[in-house]
């Protein structure tokens, strides 16, 4: 049995549906199963991280557990697993963590490497997926696009990624699960190309059929505007993470081809599967 958490978020649920496509026993995990539409048949429980009992039913009879990070749920989740006999976990932690630091640069990286030593710490067999920038993260400008807009504002025009599909960490999280090799392995996901926000939107564009370009505006005006819905120590993580990575490449790794055996997703393939969003 697997046990995925988080299982209506962007990795899980894909994990969910590959996990199923392959004849898995799997168990679905969420706050509140009963809002969320699953695939037929599939068994699903009520899960908080930070709820003790609500643990241990849900990991009952679980061999491997895909891990969706909340904070602070390390210690309380190592206990439960390992009382009730988990042996494999594969954490969705963030590429954000630095393992020359002894003190993480942001409450991003703080939190994933909490529960990363937890993990380090037990009895279970763990594996760390360290994905960079989800392209999902991009939705935040299908605002701007839907309806005809054709000019994306935001901060940091010559900031670089290398967005990454969901699809890819969920298939890398799947192969961690279900086969041998990863224990103890930490894997670094990113998509196959460093763009800056100016190149992205420019290919939104082009997925489009419409010119589409990015106008950088003041970080703080950004910051205003973002405040309402981004917790500020986050917010200022992100917009220090744009602004550190402004005119540098950014890292592109071979994990997802070398454990998946495939290249993965371009950003513009994320976008066509995304297009009526934007």
């Amino acid at each position: 049995m697997i046990l995925v958490t988080g299982a209506t978020g962007n990795v899980g649920r894909r994990a969910l549906e590959m996990l199923l496509a392959q004849g898995r026993e799997v168990r679905a995990a969420s706050r509140a199963p009963e809002r969320a539409t699953w695939p037929a048949g599939v068994p699903t429980v009520a899960l908080d991280l930070a709820d003790p009992a609500s643990l241990a039913t849900a990991l009952e009879g679980v061999e491997a557990v895909f891990l969706f990070a909340a904070p602070g749920c390390g210690p309380g989740f190592v206990a439960a697993a390992e009382a009730a006999g988990v042996r494999r976990v594969v954490l969705l932690s963030s590429g954000s963590v630095d393992d020359e630091s002894e003190e993480q640069d942001g409450p991003i990286a703080a939190y994933h490497a909490e529960i990363e030593r937890a993990l380090r710490g037990s009895t279970l067999e763990w594996t760390f997926l360290r994905p960079d920038v989800f392209a999902a993260n991009t939705l935040m400008w299908a605002g701007q696009t839907k309806g005809g807009g054709d000019v994306v504002r935001g901060a940091y025009a010559e900031a670089t990624a290398a967005p990454i599909h969901e699809a890819d960490i969920a298939a890398v999280a799947v192969a961690a699960l279900t086969e041998d090799g990863h224990a103890g392995e930490i894997h670094r996901l990113t998509g196959p190309q460093s763009l800056t926000h100016a190149d992205q939107a420019q290919i939104i564009g082009e997925v489009l059929g419409r010119p589409v370009t990015y106008q950088e505006l003041p970080a703080e005006t950004v910051r205003e505007a973002m405040s309402a819905h981004v917790p500020g120590p986050v917010l200022d993580d992100i917009l220090k993470v744009w602004a550190d990575s402004a005119g540098r490449p950014a890292l592109v790794t071979a994990d997802v081809e070398k454990i998946t055996g495939r290249a993965p997703r371009s950003y513009r393939d994320w976008v066509s599967e995304h297009a009526a969003a934007f």
